[in-house]
């Protein structure tokens, strides 16, 4: 599991930072990659990434404002070129589906793919498959607008290979039986069941994306013990009045959630283009005084999750 940022800026796009867009790369997993927000020229983004566009197959948007979603028409007609690359599915709130079509028709654009439109309106679990849930909740901005919760399923523990060995068991498809916690027969009739030789399950990893918004109760119930936090920080510390004013969050209030919640590591997005050079130190500083295991998002960074029990 990696996140990779395609754009880490906030309104405009800047020669530092282009608009709001990540890819959650699932390859080992699902051979997926799933993108949340896609704002203008994320695909010009993906071509100097090593990301391939058959292999995106979700869409989850936060929130209709165009620097979150002007990337998609573009995205979506080029990924018809691309050969066979299946079914795409797009979450995200009311006039998000209208967005899309108008501009696919007005442009006769045709897509040589199924588009499957999931509008979001309440919080809840939204996707459920493969080994991974999706729960998403409603946050506080100027227009209806989503966080985003992924939590891998729990995995098997690890077969215990020395409490094994002395039923001689060969090579071969019963030890995936066993690691599956299925019964098995030994040839001489011993009856051996997988629960009894496994460690404890490992948890799954979590992934908490925040877009747009003012500091909400809601945010705590979606970062909850995340793994990793991407939290956007449009404004600095000291500025939580003009934050709030803006209907947005600073690094301090970003800081706040990852300190009560649990959260294992922090990346500050969606940063205004005011906050360049030490004044993007300056933010972080400040979200570190809170949470030491803050970070700042960049254009094209890549993050490894490892399983957990795994972490150096």
């Amino acid at each position: 599991m990696e996140i990779q940022f395609l754009g880490t800026g906030a309104g405009q796009p800047a020669k530092q930072r282009n608009v709001a867009s990540l890819a959650l790369k699932l390859l080992d997993e699902l051979n997926e990659i799933w993108l949340f927000d896609v704002g203008e020229a994320t695909q010009h983004q993906i071509l100097k990434t090593n990301i391939r566009m058959r292999k995106i197959t979700k869409i989850f948007i936060s929130h209709n404002h165009g620097d979150h979603i002007f990337g998609l028409p573009g995205l979506l007609a080029t990924r018809s070129f691309q050969g066979d690359v299946g079914p795409l599915t797009i979450y995200g709130p009311p006039g998000l589906e209208q967005f899309v079509k108008t501009s696919l028709r007005v442009s006769r654009t045709k897509i040589s793919y199924p588009i499957k439109f999931v509008e979001l309106t309440e919080g809840g679990l939204i996707y459920d498959d493969h080994g991974f849930k999706v729960y998403t909740d409603k946050l506080d901005h100027r227009v209806p607008s989503f966080g985003y919760r992924v939590v891998e399923n729990s995995r098997p523990g690890e077969l215990l290979m020395d409490k094994l060995a002395k039923y001689n068991i060969p090579n071969g498809p019963l030890f995936g039986k066993l690691k599956a916690g299925e019964q098995i027969v030994l040839s001489n009739g011993t009856i051996l069941d997988g629960r009894d030789f496994l460690g404890p399950a490992r948890p799954g990893r979590i992934v908490t994306i925040i877009y747009d918004t003012r500091s909400t109760p809601t945010i705590a119930k979606l970062a909850k013990d995340a793994d990793v936090l991407v939290h956007e920080s449009t404004f600095a510390g000291n500025e939580a009045k003009l934050a709030h004013s803006y209907y947005h969050s600073t690094s301090v209030e970003a800081a706040e959630v990852a300190r009560d919640n649990g959260v294992k590591k922090l990346y500050l997005d969606h940063v205004s283009a005011r906050y360049l050079g030490n004044k993007a130190k300056k933010l972080v500083k400040q979200a570190q005084k809170v949470f030491p295991n803050t970070f700042l998002a960049n254009d094209f960074d890549q993050i490894t999750i490892p399983m957990k029990g795994t972490e150096e």
